[in-house]
């Protein structure tokens, strides 16, 4: 049976990731995502208007038109997790491929209003819902199979597919970390992994997620970055003036710990701007969570100054704000309040934490560094970097190597300086550039099996 890779969007830089592999007469697409930064960079354009070619030409969405140069039928389009740089651009190119969205419930629902929210493409794809460990049949030639296997990452309900081929197993290993204790969730299956390198032929290919590979050591679990968390935000017990915290919408463990640790503080946590209200209020719909009954989720302008005004009547020292803007985003709740664009007044002294680290991109760093500047301008103090990573270090990577032992490997979710400690680490396990280990672009054909 042929093999055949096309590495679309993602082999280039971080974001739009988009990456499709044909078994035969199948072909199935991994991830179709958006690149947030060449939207955040044109504030003052609405990109949910624009078709679809002019956002491939600004960079936001993968390129996709290298898909006619693969003999094959789309049968699904299968997301490894829900944050926009793998399902972003669903709702705007999934429309051209007769097959369904295959994903996790979480991802799916995420999917959903994506979808729901942006009506300009008429995406009416079916959604199917598979759960972390679940196997499908992919086409009609029964020699194909679909596997999500259950990972850790900054989101929860992620997985890994693998495609089970007559030829090997094809891992599309993005996103994840080892985390053996995590907040929420299952732990990674590393036992299913080890099984997959040892069945029938193999691991014919895997696909890796590269963001962390010139960093030493293992990635922490998620439970370091909460008792991290925990520390801070005692120390802050007996302060009597403003706490105000951010992370990523989307980390509902993080947000999790930080309603838990407001609590213990005295302090009434409530979850102000839209993707805060919406991601929490998902997983907590679809029992991945379960917050306090009086917990306030405000996503609406309006609703969201209201709370500020409440905050600031009823005095700054009984409540703990979770806002967005933790990348200094220009639209989002942290920065509007560092602007003074909000009735919550920051006071001297008043405690910024952010728990989330600078997306190393120069949009987001740009940004980041004004909000903090305007911050400390109304005389807030900073709290930085109370987080852990969502991505593999790079003994990690050695490890899912030794599990895997695939034939082929191939480097993604980077640029050619990001993959270059992958391709070390990589040679030291025996892999050479140009035969096994294939550095690509995007829009470039990989042929795997003749």
């Amino acid at each position: 049976m042929e093999i055949e890779i096309a590495t679309i969007g993602g082999y280039e830089a971080v974001g739009r990731q988009m990456t499709a592999v044909r078994a035969g007469d199948d072909v199935v697409i991994f991830d179709m995502g958006l690149n947030l930064s060449k939207v955040l960079i044109h504030d003052n354009v609405e990109t949910e208007r624009m078709h679809s070619l002019d956002l491939i030409d600004m960079g936001a969405i993968p390129d996709d038109r290298v898909m006619s140069d693969l003999e094959g039928d789309v049968q699904a389009i299968v997301p490894t997790h829900g944050h926009l740089d793998h399902i972003g651009a669903i709702s705007k190119l999934a429309h051209r491929y007769n097959a369904p969205v295959v994903a996790t419930p979480f991802t799916i629902e995420l999917v959903k209003q994506q979808i729901e929210g942006e009506q300009k493409f008429g995406v009416e794809n079916d959604l199917i819902k598979m759960e972390a460990g679940e196997t499908m049949s992919i086409g009609d030639s029964g020699k194909v199979d679909l596997e999500f296997v259950n990972v850790t990452h900054s989101i929860i309900d992620a997985i890994n597919p693998v495609l089970h081929t007559p030829e090997g197993a094809i891992v599309y290993g993005l996103d994840k970390r080892m985390d053996h204790t995590p907040v929420i969730g299952d732990p990674i299956d590393m036992e299913r992994f080890r099984e997959i390198g040892r069945e029938g032929n193999g691991v014919l290919c895997y696909i890796e997620d590269c963001t962390n590979a010139n960093k030493k050591g293992r990635t922490p679990s998620e439970n370091v970055a909460r008792e991290h968390l925990r520390d801070v935000l005692y120390s802050m017990e007996d302060y009597d003036g403003g706490i105000v915290a951010t992370t990523f919408s989307s980390h509902i463990a993080r947000v999790k710990s930080l309603v838990e640790f407001a609590d213990d503080i005295g302090r009434q946590p409530v979850l102000l701007g839209r993707s805060m209200e919406k991601y929490s209020g998902t997983a907590e719909r679809l029992d991945f969570v379960d917050f306090p009954s009086d917990l306030g989720m405000f996503g609406h302008r309006k609703s969201v100054d209201r709370t500020f005004k409440r905050i600031m009547n009823e005095g700054k020292e009984d409540y703990l704000p979770v806002v967005t803007g933790h990348q200094g985003e220009p639209r989002a709740m942290l920065t509007r309040m560092a602007r003074g664009e909000t009735p919550y007044e920051l006071d001297d002294g008043d405690k910024v934490v952010f728990s989330a680290r600078v997306i190393p991109e120069p949009t987001n760093e740009g940004q980041r560094y004004q909000a903090e500047k305007l911050l400390g301008m109304q005389g807030a103090r900073i709290y930085d970097d109370i987080h852990v990573s969502g991505h593999l270090n790079q003994e990690g990577h050695y490890e899912m190597l030794d599990a895997l032992q695939p034939q082929h490997v191939i480097p993604a979710h980077q640029d050619m300086k990001g993959f270059s400690g992958y391709v070390d680490l990589a040679s030291n396990e025996g892999y050479t550039l140009g035969r096994d280990l294939h550095v690509t672009r995007n829009g470039n054909l990989i042929q795997l099996v003749d």
